[in-house]
């Protein structure tokens, strides 16, 4: 019975290596198992003391005002799903999209963060000046730009697209999470349903991720290396139908002054705050750390892997699922690691500082372990230790995105959410170059050792917010 199980799954899947096959259905039973039982952990229909006290101020029932929540928050997902699994098309093919063009790949890939370190700094101000909703539409016009400026083989004409996508990348990062915040407010949902909609995110990010390699596979086998990108254009197009039925809104809102505020204005006064408010610097700071040591961590996994030449080789596709799952995992155990932290260690009002940093801490240690492996131990002794250490890096990723997400609505204003969080790119993109930069100079082993400093120094920095006060900020 057993050989003709086998003998069935051998014909279904790609003729992949046993440990790849393994391990794609041994991460497909946990993410079920993980679902499974976060279904049961968490309720949408608990009420905690916060909440209730919400309800007798807005003189709602709580059935009444999860329906509102629940149609908001999937108004929301419906967009970021859509758009994800568009920015996950092009971005798994455009590596060899370019490799068919015969053009210098690192070239446009570094003016596409230089162009976003560029551009980072003032963008944010035009969100928030001229309305997240507009900038959302602006993404997806420039999106469409972009993924058919890739039909053509002319450098210069790449060159453009990487400069645009530079652009589009701050827009993506910031504007519909910035709408979604002040939205959330403006509605007057209580504050800590916001973690439902981060949470959601994660795993929508990790989903799509998965599907989208399907897709963009299907396209290219059916329309060549440009067809995931004519996938991308048709699924940006939806996105931006979505959006226009979104309500606007804006920075200053509160104050009715976004009218009367010049981009000027906008500019300094984002400026002003991160320089005389050490807790936004701080999480600013924490953002380019742990974001730029993933970037890095990115650009490694695939040359690591193939250099250490396991049985069968490395089929990129099995492995790239993989991790995608156990961002999905990760994102999925967001609020039952949150609950714990906050009913079991700390206070919940300290539970997602705390939480990040453990996660934190977790990712310093995975990304210590190809460090040391690669370098005191050989390959064929290491492999399993380290593709183990990939998964769990994703996994910390799928955790802390929306604990991020969480401590930005925290300690950034409502007001500045678009011009704060495109400055905090800056020093993103200065450590995404800086890393890109190091995977060139550097052995693997010394390059994973700088990305679990990286990811330390974050857990450090976390752990100052984690035992300081809290400060409110400003939300309507």
């Amino acid at each position: 019975m057993d050989g003709k199980a086998s003998e069935l799954l051998a014909g279904i899947l790609p003729d992949w290596p046993q440990w790849a096959v393994s391990l794609l259905l041994a991460m497909s039973a946990a993410l079920a198992a993980t679902l499974a039982v976060n279904h049961f952990y968490t309720s949408d229909e608990k009420e905690s003391a916060e909440e209730q006290k919400f309800l007798n101020k807005s003189h709602k029932t709580h059935e009444s005002l999860l329906a509102e929540f629940n149609s908001f928050r999937w108004s929301y997902l419906s967009v970021y799903l859509v758009i994800m699994l568009a920015d996950w098309m092009q971005g798994t093919h455009m590596y060899t999209l370019y490799l068919s063009y015969n053009v210098n790949i690192s070239a446009l890939f570094l003016t596409g963060f230089l162009s976003g370190a560029l551009f980072a700094p003032f963008l944010g101000s035009l969100v928030d000046k001229f309305g997240r909703k507009r900038s959302c539409i602006i993404y997806c016009v420039l999106e469409i730009i972009i993924n058919w400026l890739e039909h053509y083989s002319h450098f210069g004409t790449l060159l453009l697209g990487r400069v645009l996508g530079g652009i589009s990348t701050n827009l993506l990062f910031s504007a519909f999470e910035s709408w979604m915040t002040t939205e959330h407010r403006r509605k007057g949902f209580p504050e800590e349903w916001l973690a439902r909609t981060y949470s959601d995110c994660s795993i929508a990010n990790g989903s799509t991720a998965v599907l989208a390699g399907v897709v963009a596979q299907v396209l290219e086998d059916l329309l060549g290396h440009i067809g995931p990108f004519q996938g991308a254009i048709a699924l940006t197009f939806l996105a931006m139908i979505l959006v226009l039925r979104w309500d606007e809104n804006y920075g200053e809102e509160s104050e009715g002054s976004h009218a009367e505020s010049s981009l000027y204005r906008q500019f300094i006064d984002g400026w002003k705050l991160v320089a005389s408010d050490s807790k936004i610097f701080r999480i600013g700071l924490i953002q380019a750390l742990s974001e730029g040591g993933t970037y890095t961590f990115v650009f490694m996994w695939v040359p690591t892997l193939l250099g250490m030449d396991p049985p069968g080789g490395v089929p990129t596709g099995a492995v790239f699922s993989s991790l995608m799952m156990a961002i999905t995992i990760g994102g999925v155990c967001f609020q039952p690691v949150e609950q714990f932290f906050g009913t079991r260690i700390t206070s919940k009002d300290k539970a997602p500082e705390i939480s990040a940093v453990f996660a934190y801490i977790m990712a310093s240690m995975s990304m210590a372990v190809p460090a040391l492996c690669l370098c005191c131990a050989p390959a064929g002794v290491c492999f399993e230790k380290v593709l183990a250490s990939f998964l769990l890096i994703e996994f910390c990723v799928g955790l802390s995105s929306p604990i991020a997400g969480m401590l930005r609505s925290k300690y950034v204003p409502d007001a500045y959410q678009g011009a704060i969080m495109n400055i905090f790119r800056l020093p993103l993109n200065a450590v995404v170059v800086s890393g890109t930069y190091a995977t060139d100079i550097f052995e693997p082993f010394q390059v994973f050792g700088v990305v679990s400093g990286l990811f330390f120094t974050a857990a450090v920095i976390q752990m100052s917010l984690a035992i300081g006060k809290t400060k409110e900020v400003k939300k309507d």
